[in-house]
């Protein structure tokens, strides 16, 4: 990719990561001041890959590849969340190493969120749907439409929850909120009224 097609007015670029072994989430986020411009967004499909080491392949060539398209600062990932099949976590775990490897391999900083930290720095509750947290962030970011896959949405809300980390308290802690008012009292540059 071209480098001319991204300004380099950008304070940072952080790229986010939804690991997975059938789909992959990227979003890729640029800042500057109180600006956040969504570069990059797309999910890689494996599941047309039926051997696991060929997808895990695919994974960090695709990292790599948008790395040194894009240049990030930093590369914020899900972390995976133990469910009721060990196979599966241990597949999600197998992915997100080989995206933090491409990382590593370009001497970019990792950082990992757990699911709920995700969902708590986008809509101040750590329990919100996967759509609750698509929506305030197409609201956000201002993206127009619906969203069309929750792994992309999910990759833009790790970079967007990387960058919030540190514009909360002192201790770079996310404040915990008993309700939206307070929420949206705190935090009135990500909320639009239409």
């Amino acid at each position: 990719m071209d480098m001319s097609n991204i300004p380099l007015e950008y304070d940072k670029i952080i790229i986010g990561i939804d690991p997975g072994t059938n789909n992959m989430g990227l979003g890729i986020l640029g800042f500057c001041n109180n600006r956040v411009d969504v570069l990059a967004m797309d999910v890689l499909k494996l599941n047309k890959l039926n051997n696991q080491p060929l997808k895990l392949k695919k994974i960090f060539e695709t990292v790599l590849r948008n790395i040194d398209a894009y240049h990030p600062d930093e590369l914020a990932v899900e972390s995976p969340f133990y469910g009721k099949n060990i196979q599966s976590m241990l597949k999600l775990g197998r992915a997100q190493g080989v995206a933090i490897a491409a990382a590593l391999h370009r001497d970019i900083p990792v950082f990992e969120y757990s699911p709920r930290k995700i969902k708590q720095s986008i809509t101040g509750k750590g329990g919100s749907s996967k759509e609750q947290v698509a929506a305030m962030l197409y609201n956000i970011l201002n993206i127009s439409g619906t969203p069309d896959n929750m792994d992309i949405t999910d990759a833009l809300a790790v970079a967007l929850c990387h960058h919030y980390q540190g514009k909360g308290t002192t201790s770079g802690e996310q404040k915990s909120y008993s309700s939206w008012k307070a929420f949206i009292s705190d935090n009135p540059n990500r909320i639009t009224r239409k």
